[in-house]
């Protein structure tokens, strides 16, 4: 099978094109990333020379380079590519509008098109909004209440809509928070990590009492493998590691893994339309036969211990040294 993978320089994309490649003998990946601040080829320098690895630096909104992709005929779509972060999109919403919905109309575009057999939307369960009891389910309306997650909600009523009215095979899939290996250190789990490992306080929202629902990353990738290879066109799938944490949980875990005491929690302003809870169900997809594999606590020891032995990464992240080589590199 031959991917089409946009977005794979990012955390989940990359992650999961590792995956795909371990697991797959025969597969072929291209890889077609803008290289934005989140886009880091250091992310795949393990599998750069693949011979079954491809990379091609675009934007999923360039109409010619999309349909240049696309009329190789891959078999299928996975689009990864989206600005994702919240607060980011308090401050530039336009970004997410470009990215989100009309990137993946130019996709979408290119599908029907040259009749891709298969395009996969990864999706997020911020679309859905809060929940105070309970989980949201595939069928749950869509309440986005920051400006990303309704981005993210546009991109998902534009799949829908090219399956029902130009029959565009389409799938998404929603999951919960990710964590792991490569996230970008402005996420809650990397950013609180890097600061304690560089003996800086952790900024805490509000009162700490938000609930997430949380995957380790390389489950929501073979959520999204399972999906591909069983999922039924037209359908939705969750994704969840079945594990809901307070953000201040999650903060005291960190702090205890590493040694540090709750003097190194600072409170801050509370963010504007701050979701209280996210849960999902999975169920849809646990009765297709998809199973979570990692415990959440060896996965964020794993995760953790990642941190810790890789900061050469994370560093020239931090203090922006990767932006300067890529924009050397690449331009801006």
């Amino acid at each position: 099978m031959n991917l089409l993978i946009t977005g794979g320089a990012g955390f989940i994309g990359s992650n999961f094109i590792r995956h795909i490649l371990n697991k797959y003998p025969g597969y072929k990946i291209i890889n077609l990333d803008k290289l934005t601040y989140a886009g880091n080829l250091s992310n795949l320098r393990d599998i750069e020379n693949n011979p079954r690895y491809g990379f091609v630096r675009g934007d999923i909104c360039d109409r010619k380079l999309v349909n240049f992709l696309v009329s190789k005929r891959p078999d299928a779509i996975l689009n990864f590519a989206a600005e994702t972060h919240v607060d980011r999109s308090i401050l530039a919403p336009q970004d997410f509008i470009k990215t989100d919905i009309l990137g993946t109309h130019t996709l979408l575009e290119a599908a029907k098109k040259y009749r891709t057999d298969i395009f996969i939307q990864i999706s997020t369960d911020e679309v859905y909004g809060s929940i105070l009891n309970g989980s949201f389910v595939e069928e749950s309306p869509l309440r986005p209440n920051s400006p990303y997650s309704a981005s993210k909600a546009g991109a998902d009523l534009m799949v829908r809509a090219y399956q029902k009215t130009f029959a565009v095979p389409t799938l998404i899939t929603r999951s919960s928070n990710n964590f792991g290996p490569f996230q970008y250190p402005e996420k809650l789990i990397p950013l609180f990590i890097t600061n304690l490992l560089e003996d800086k306080k952790v900024p805490v929202y509000g009162d700490g009492e938000q609930v997430r629902d949380w995957v380790y990353v390389l489950d929501n990738c073979s959520g999204i493998d399972y999906v591909l290879h069983n999922g039924q066109i037209g359908e939705i799938y969750n994704i969840s590691g079945n594990t809901e944490k307070t953000n201040l949980d999650i903060t005291k875990i960190i702090l205890t893994h590493l040694g540090k005491n709750e003097s190194y929690i600072e409170y801050v302003k509370d963010r504007p339309g701050h979701d209280r809870r996210y849960s999902l169900s999975f169920d849809k997809l646990y009765n297709l036969g998809w199973r979570p594999r990692y415990d959440f606590s060896e996965a964020m020891v794993k995760t953790i211990q990642w941190y810790k032995e890789n900061p050469d990464w994370w560093q020239k992240i931090k203090s922006g040294e990767y932006l300067e080589y890529y924009r050397e590199q690449y331009g801006k």
